[in-house]
């Protein structure tokens, strides 16, 4: 779920944070973005009429219409903030982030090559660049059937997704979003969440969405204990 806010403006460099030999901020880790920091505020996100109502629509069917509820991709920026934890992995050329969340994950190229054309993502595809201390990734190529949060609020296959990570210190990672999609909305919007080091997790654990649905809904029978010791 999303909070809008507009944010504050952060120095370029900061002091006092990791680097990798190159001198970029180091952003490798295990992260994530606290429980319960932002709620759903539709009626701050511009949307043109046709989409406001769009969204209302999404907003009473959720409980089934959410796709996550059917475990598919959430999408970027979603993925970001969602309550399971993801490790980054930094090299010069490329950040990869993978996801406990049903093992997705994410290739940031920062290597200067463009992305490919007329093919979509449910992930988007992600290119980089440092500006300062900050790394801004551009995310293109999305298709339309993911949301931004529990609410049903939407985009369109227009989307333009560009994400900021600014390390505030060797614990803290400001993320920031400006999210543009003229087939939606009037007019750009930000929202800002902390991310925060996970320093009690050594390794990433896995959460399989589909086959903790499938158990939940008792849709699949269960293999016999075999592995328990014997009375």
């Amino acid at each position: 779920m999303l909070v809008v806010l507009l944010t504050a403006g952060l120095l370029m460099q900061t002091p006092n944070i990791p680097r990798t030999a190159d001198g970029k901020p180091d952003l490798s880790g295990i992260w994530k973005a606290p429980p319960g920091k932002a709620a759903a505020v539709s009626s701050e996100i511009p949307y043109q009429p046709a989409a406001a109502a769009k969204q209302k629509e999404n907003y009473a069917k959720r409980q089934m219409a959410d796709p996550l509820a059917q475990c598919f991709m959430p999408g970027v920026p979603r993925i970001m903030y969602l309550e399971y934890p993801y490790q980054i992995f930094q090299t010069p050329g490329y950040v990869a982030i993978t996801f406990a969340w049903s093992n997705v994950f994410r290739l940031i190229y920062t290597n200067g090559k463009p992305g490919p054309k007329g093919i979509d993502f449910w992930m988007g595809d992600s290119r980089g660049r440092w500006e300062g201390d900050t790394l801004v990734v551009d995310v293109s190529s999305h298709n339309d059937k993911t949301w931004f949060d529990t609410s049903g609020n939407f985009h369109s296959d227009k989307l333009h997704v560009t994400e900021r990570y600014t390390m505030l210190n060797a614990d803290t990672i400001q993320y920031e979003v400006t999210i543009e999609d003229p087939a939606v909305f009037t007019k750009p919007w930000k929202f800002s969440v902390p991310l925060a080091r996970q320093k009690g997790m050594s390794r990433l654990l896995e959460y399989q969405c589909q086959a903790e649905a499938e158990e939940a809904n008792g849709l699949f029978e269960r293999d016999p204990k075999t592995w328990y010791p014997k009375k």
